[in-house]
């Protein structure tokens, strides 16, 4: 006889923001701005320190931030992420001078998770001094 067990079925949250010039809605503004006060696109380094220290049994986010940069990243920033661990990793598409960070943040919410990720950038990256954050993605299971 074989036997089935139920295994409970996880629901993945996936929250997701195109960001850009044009003029956000004051609900989108206030949907992604976090508890600090800090809007994604201009990250928060609070969020991110807060991310470091975070209880285990918060959700992790796997968080993914699409930047453009006025200027090319030397390749060797390029390779220094991938050696500050949570799994954070930077490169570069296809397109030039746009760049995609990724790694991962326990957080209460995806905006706090994207934050500091985008925190990140603005505390550990003296080299990328001037960007723009395009896309914010986080999605925990």
């Amino acid at each position: 006889m074989i036997e089935s067990k139920a295994r409970p079925v996880r629901r993945r949250v996936i929250e997701a923001a195109t960001l850009g010039t044009r003029n956000q809605p004051q609900a989108e503004i206030t949907r992604w701005t976090c508890p600090h006060e800090q809007h994604v696109s201009q990250g928060c380094v609070t969020c991110y320190r807060s991310a470091a220290e975070a209880d285990p049994v918060l959700p992790l986010w796997e968080v993914a931030v699409w930047f453009i940069s006025p200027r090319p990243i030397p390749i060797k920033v390029l390779h220094d992420i991938h050696r500050h661990g949570r799994n954070f990793a930077l490169g570069q598409p296809s397109t030039p001078l746009v760049f995609l960070l990724t790694g991962q943040a326990r957080a209460a919410q995806g905006v706090e998770a994207v934050a500091g990720l985008v925190g990140f950038l603005l505390q550990s990256l003296r080299a990328i001094d001037d960007f723009t954050v395009t896309e914010v993605r986080a999605v925990h299971f």
